[in-house]
């Protein structure tokens, strides 16, 4: 029970990084349908964001009410609403509309599921759940590609919203079996609110650094495929397969980081990551025609990004302590996701003002202050344990 149970929230993962990849890689052709330009996925993405740091905010809170088990299908419900609403939608404002319920559900599933792993199961497990987001995320782009050269990006959409609606039909069957953790779930985690939380030495800085780490992850993740279209001149269903490069570098690399964490530790794999992902972007700096270097390069920028997520989240509740891990990781979803809000359509604009090519640059900027936060935090929570 105990391991069905884990393959339950595995796949709760795959229906959470199932839509995260749709839009970057069909985002050259709809705006065109829709009559917007390039730069406006920045808004679209900046919506989607804004809805999941409201539910990351509420998520300690909710998840103490509900429990973990009802956060995870009702966010599931609300992502199948919007997915069904993007692929009806022929207008840019209806995008903007079901761009709502997918933030909301998005940021309430990650952060209850994150804290749930980082309590009850080993590194390992947290670097193959998000190995399993992964998963949902390269299969994304490939259906997109596909709807693209058969039919229209809306189908795109519904395929993969009827996916996430046989997912939530066996999480709600299988509720029950969630029941197997209930006595040690919440009940024992401290209620900070945000105030609280940020007085804790090393709280602000290690926010900081998950800003800066999901900007140049998001920014990756949703112009790759306009990176290829305007700067390699791939056609567009090409680089809409092209965008899964990025996620199969993720989920490869954390499916191998599971079975090197527990030896290795959650700090050493940061740098790890890190010291790749300098490696793929370095790549994309080189001064060559052919998108042969950029392909590479952007599967070794995910490798690189593969353990930083899963390891910043589970060292959370050895840096802060169990009972404040709900609340700290609510608010780390939160600052993740502002990352994801206002940098990626940032880039949009400075993209369409100084030309696709500073991508490579842009990410490296916030990489740099990733590892910097990171490690500041790392020394202050150490340095706490020793005064006590």
């Amino acid at each position: 029970m105990y391991s069905f149970l884990l393959a339950l929230i595995y796949l709760a993962f795959i229906s959470l990084g199932l839509p995260d990849s749709l839009l970057g890689s069909g985002w050259p052709v709809m705006h065109q349908n829709l009559g917007v330009a390039v730069s406006y996925m920045g808004i679209v993405s900046m919506v989607i964001s804004g809805g999941t740091i409201v539910s990351s905010l509420i998520s300690d809170k909710l998840t103490r009410k509900l429990g973990t088990r009802i956060v995870t299908v009702l966010s599931v419900l609300l992502t199948v609403i919007a997915l069904f609403g993007f692929s009806f939608s022929t207008k840019f404002w209806m995008l903007l509309l079901f761009a709502l319920p997918y933030g909301l559900g998005a940021g309430a599933i990650d952060a209850a599921l994150n804290n749930y792993v980082a309590l009850h199961y080993k590194a390992k497990h947290m670097s193959w759940l998000h190995c399993f987001w992964g998963v949902g995320t390269i299969v994304s782009p490939f259906i997109m590609g596909y709807a693209l050269t058969n039919s229209s990006w809306n189908d795109g959409y519904r395929i993969v919203g009827f996916i996430q609606l046989a997912i939530l039909i066996l999480l709600t069957a299988t509720l029950p079996v969630w029941k197997i953790n209930k006595n040690t779930e919440e009940t024992e985690q401290k209620q900070l609110g945000v105030i609280g939380a940020l007085k804790i030495k090393g709280v602000p800085t290690l926010l900081l650094g998950f800003f800066a780490y999901c900007a140049a992850e998001s920014t990756a993740m949703q112009w790759a495929s306009t990176y290829f279209v305007e700067i390699k001149m791939i056609p567009e269903n090409q680089a809409a397969n092209f965008a899964s490069l990025f996620y199969i570098g993720i989920t490869v690399g954390r499916f191998i980081s599971g079975f090197i964490t527990d030896k290795i530790g959650d700090r050493k794999m940061i740098i790890l990551g890190t010291c790749i992902l300098s490696i793929g972007i370095i790549l994309l700096i080189l001064p060559v025609k052919t998108y042969i270097v950029a392909f590479i390069g952007f599967i070794i920028i995910g490798l690189g990004c593969a353990p930083i997520y899963p390891c910043i989240i589970h060292s959370t509740p050895n840096n802060f302590g169990a009972e404040n891990s709900g609340a700290i990781i609510g608010i780390q979803m939160a600052s993740a996701y502002a990352g994801s809000t206002f940098m990626p359509p940032l880039f949009g604009v400075l993209g369409k003002l100084l030309g696709f090519k500073i991508l490579p640059l842009y990410l490296l900027f916030f990489v740099v202050l990733m590892i910097t936060m990171t490690e500041l935090t790392f020394r202050k929570t150490q340095k706490n344990k020793s005064l006590l």
